[in-house]
């Protein structure tokens, strides 16, 4: 991340000794903004293109959405300078680029902040998504991609300090989750053997009990699943308790690799409603609610991941949605 950041301060530092954007490279894509949908932003690229782009050789644009222009009416000078940065920057670089990662702007002393994780096929700057999965104008010195609002020139980035109540790719769920129903059961076949064979069948068990009937169309999820000796020294009350599993089961897909790049403290929801699982380490060990995951990425698809576990999970249980 800092070399990043030191290349583009050394590029910044050639602009003014570089050439402008060609006139007819502005022309071209402020008309091609105006014929996709961005006719706000393609009138104002005309007018601030002489103040903007002048011995920017180079340079890539975020370009609000005109329900943008409308809700925030004409955006000042410097809040359009941190739309504008003074490198090109294709698709795949701003893919590839590490979730806090800083990209250089034309409003000084304002970088903009990657938010997305590598592991996701969408992109985001200050937590706004790039509109499109393909810029909207690009000839190689110029490249445009749509965003549906502006951003935030005092946005930052979560930290250690300030992380977000649930983790950034999963959402908190409706109160009456659980009543909504479980995803349904044929495609989470392969995971149930899986878990069988590697010691949690009385997990798996569960799973396909609580699976059963259920013909809902496949969703993305994490099972922490506990071993078969956690799930036999369970206390006897708990034993034909729903939420012994639904606790275990977040609704997004999470590999290893998302995991550890979770800051200490974030909290993911589950299945069962108001129970939350909170990450935090031990040394190098990841634990959730206390306890560690010994076993990473026993299943994985498209739709499922599965951790392993010694022990069930307990605690963390909180008002649903509270902050």
């Amino acid at each position: 991340m800092a070399a990043s950041l030191l290349i583009s301060l050394t590029l910044l530092s050639f602009l003014s000794l570089s050439s402008s954007l060609p006139s007819n490279t502005i022309i071209d894509a402020s008309e091609i903004l105006s014929d996709s949908g961005f006719a706000s932003m393609a009138l104002t690229l005309d007018l601030v293109s002489q103040t903007l782009t002048q011995r920017t050789p180079s340079l890539t644009i975020f370009a609000p959405a005109d329900d943008a222009f409308k809700r925030s009416g004409q955006p000042a000078l410097s809040l359009l300078r941190y739309h504008f940065c003074p490198l090109t920057l294709p698709l795949e670089t701003l893919k590839s680029l590490p979730s806090g990662t800083k990209i250089p702007t034309l409003l000084p002393g304002r970088t903009l902040t990657v938010t997305h994780s590598s592991s996701t096929s969408e992109i985001s700057l200050n937590n706004v998504k790039i509109s499109r999965r393909f810029p909207i104008f690009d000839d190689g010195s110029l490249i445009v991609f749509g965003v549906p609002e502006f951003f935030d020139p005092n946005f930052q980035a979560p930290g250690p300090g300030n992380s977000p109540r649930f983790g950034p790719r999963c959402k908190s769920l409706p109160s009456k989750a659980a009543a909504m129903g479980f995803p349904g059961a044929s495609w989470f076949k392969e995971a149930s053997r899986d878990l069988r064979s590697n010691g949690y069948s009385s997990m798996a068990s569960f799973l396909d009990l609580q699976l059963l009937g259920f013909n809902k169309d496949p969703t993305t999820m994490t099972v922490f699943a506990p071993n078969d000796m956690a799930m036999a020294n369970r206390p006897t009350d708990q034993a034909q308790d729903p939420s012994i599993f639904l606790r275990h089961v977040v609704p997004c897909k999470l590999l290893w690799s998302d995991l550890i790049n979770f800051t200490d403290g974030t909290v993911l929801p589950t299945y069962s409603d108001g129970f939350t699982i909170t990450i935090t380490r031990s040394g190098s060990t990841l634990m959730i609610n206390g306890i560690p995951v010994t076993v990473s990425n026993l299943h994985y698809s498209d739709s499922v991941v599965v951790h392993g576990l010694n022990e069930l999970l307990t605690g963390q249980a909180t008002t649903s949605g509270s902050g």
